[in-house]
């Protein structure tokens, strides 16, 4: 057989295993836990297909013959025409571009759906964390990852709100590659209100990925299996805001069952976000303050194409010119009330009571400052800086 004949037999060969994978993912109840087994048992989910020549003699077989009879029920056009109409692709582990750190995880998912492109270099880094963020997490997160993504890493978070959110809008801010894991089918956005989101992750050259079925809802069990896959293709996990008991922290968890680097944003002591990030930090995460912190943690990023390390003072410059910036254009009344707001959020009484503004014109300035853009509102008459990366 001639090279281009067994290139052809072998890519035929593929399209035909990871057909038969999606139609076994079609079967209720079977997922890739259960698809993993068969594939190690039979060598292939084409050979699990195969009509049983025996009688069972185990719950193994009897699965197997139960899927085989199922899988004959299902029209395989039906299964690739669905998933080409919803612009949804399939790698399984045999395969380039499958993401090469999960691959060599145990339980690597046997399959995976996917929209967007894959690059040919996979270098990635996740950052996760709270999905109740304060502006100074989302502001940290952005930053961060437009400097990561800015030097050729791929950012990878899971699209919730947030944290996650604010991670891939700083990934694209960047002018790099973000991709985000889903907790559900990708015919299904979740949280709806990043549906432009996703969109601009795709048209800038991203991914969305999912191990779940085009179908499956969102649902609360599925979103720990999403995390591991996070911390599955990812060198190391940035936790930027998390409680104590948060989703943040299970992917932690996974990262360390799966030998990667784990990272903590430190943040302010009256904040419940930093109880996460600062429990990690005790416990032994590294501390970030920005990407040079990651960088020499993790050797294998120096190979990335447009990598350098940081100078030590970059972003010192253009941070001293915003607060310059801050204090332009606005009145003296509301820079009085701007210097009593931090990212710790601040009562109205006490705004009051600590400016030298007459108590009648602090509602106009707090006003005037939310319309340029300069702090936030937040429940019980509370506000806080509004941080911009």
């Amino acid at each position: 057989m001639c090279k281009e004949s067994l290139k052809g037999a072998i890519k035929d060969t593929l399209i035909e295993e990871k057909l038969m994978r999606a139609m076994i993912h079609t079967i209720r109840g079977v997922g890739n836990s259960r698809l993993r087994h068969l594939i190690a048992r039979y060598g292939s989910a084409v050979n699990a297909l195969q009509p049983s020549k025996g009688s069972q003699h185990s719950p193994e077989e009897h699965w197997q013959q139960l899927i085989a009879q199922k899988c004959q029920e299902i029209n395989p056009g039906e299964v690739l025409e669905a998933l080409q109409s919803q612009g949804i692709k399939l790698i399984i582990p045999e395969e380039e571009g499958y993401p090469d750190l999960l691959r060599q995880l145990p339980d690597a998912p046997p399959l995976l759906y996917y929209k967007g492109a894959l690059p040919v270099r996979q270098e990635c880094l996740a950052i996760v964390g709270a999905r109740k963020a304060t502006p100074y997490g989302r502001a940290a997160a952005e930053a961060l990852a437009k400097d990561i993504a800015g030097q050729g890493i791929v950012v990878v978070s899971g699209l919730a709100r947030g944290i996650d959110a604010a991670a891939h809008r700083g990934a694209l801010a960047g002018k790099g590659i973000t991709w985000a894991v889903m907790g559900c089918g990708l015919n299904h956005m979740y949280p709806p209100e990043n549906q432009k989101l996703a969109e601009e992750i795709l048209a800038k050259g991203g991914a969305l990925w999912s191990e779940f079925p085009p179908g499956m809802p969102p649902e609360p069990q599925f979103f720990p299996a999403r995390n591991r896959l996070i911390s599955g293709m990812s060198r190391g996990v940035v936790v930027v805001e998390a409680a104590l008991k948060s989703g943040a922290l299970i992917t932690v968890d996974f990262a360390l069952e799966q030998g990667r680097e784990v990272f903590a944003v430190p943040g302010p002591i009256f904040s419940q976000m930093s109880k996460g990030p600062h429990h990690l930090i005790r416990q032994g995460a590294k501390l970030v303050e920005s990407f040079e912190d990651i960088w020499v943690e993790i050797p294998a990023f120096a190979g990335v194409d447009h990598l350098s390390p940081p100078s030590p003072d970059q972003g010192t410059e253009s941070a001293e010119s915003g607060k310059q910036e801050g204090k332009r254009g606005i009145s003296s009344e509301q820079q009085q009330v701007l210097n009593q707001l931090s990212d710790v959020p601040t009562h109205i009484d006490q705004i009051t009571m600590n400016s030298e503004v007459p108590p009648e014109q602090i509602p106009l300035a707090l006003l005037e400052l939310q319309l340029a853009g300069r702090i936030e509102q937040l429940p019980g008459q509370l506000y806080v800086l509004a941080y911009k990366c």
